[in-house]
């Protein structure tokens, strides 16, 4: 059989080909993982004013160029940590939330979620401690709000579904903005506390005591004011 006759038998397997965008955008991919990484290690051991750019990319084994490829600056590189610390903090509270029916149960998980999320020492340095002074208050405020805030509406919303009061979308938020409030205050005050896991107990009574007293009026089936989301 002829050559050309043999060839047009034998399929041609595809070579995989590696582009070199794909490349690029793989390597830097990996080059600001690599820099957030080391950042929130340093951030958490050292605390933000401490830690040096040199020291960053010194641990990533990158150059400043590449730093200043992915981030304006240290501040920058900053809240892309903050961020990702708090968005792993609100997954795992929401973990602890996925299939609770009951609303107190529901309420109480979340609320031990939080307090050992706050108690460790990556969440309580950087985004208890460093995190106000760095990205300022608002800044601060809308990333926590972004992050921890819907677990917030989602306990809210099922405590006071609990109850026969019809309350508007409006009324929910106003609720779920006070105990978020609230929330946040306290976990400061377990963060910034010299025995953490005292200020902890101390909070999941004080706050157990508070939605013991929510339930105890749903139970009853106490109305709410009629004040309450009147707009006259």
């Amino acid at each position: 059989m002829a050559k050309a006759s043999v060839s047009k038998l034998v399929p041609k397997v595809p070579v995989p080909t590696v582009s070199g965008g794909s490349r690029r955008a793989s390597y830097s991919a990996s080059t600001k993982r690599a820099l957030v990484d080391v950042a929130e290690r340093l951030f958490a051991e050292k605390g933000y004013a401490a830690t040096s750019l040199d020291a960053i990319v010194s641990g990533a084994r990158v150059t400043k160029g590449a730093l200043y490829h992915h981030f304006s600056g240290k501040q920058a590189l900053f809240e892309s940590v903050f961020e990702r610390v708090e968005q792993e903090a609100a997954k795992r509270i929401q973990k602890s939330l996925r299939g609770e029916k009951d609303p107190w149960r529901k309420a109480t998980v979340g609320l031990r979620a939080f307090l050992d999320v706050v108690q460790e020492t990556t969440y309580r340095r950087i985004v208890i401690q460093d995190g106000p002074a760095v990205l300022g208050y608002e800044r601060y405020r809308e990333q926590e709000e972004r992050s921890t805030f819907a677990n917030i509406v989602e306990i809210v919303r099922a405590t006071l579904d609990a109850g026969s009061w019809d309350l508007d979308e409006d009324m929910l938020q106003t609720f779920a903005r006070i105990f978020f409030g609230a929330m946040s205050s306290a976990g400061e005050s377990v963060a910034t506390a010299a025995d953490p896991e005292a200020a902890a107990r101390r909070v999941e009574g004080a706050i157990g005591f508070l939605l013991a007293g929510v339930q105890s009026l749903v139970e009853q089936g106490v109305a709410m004011p009629s004040t309450l989301g009147d707009d006259a």
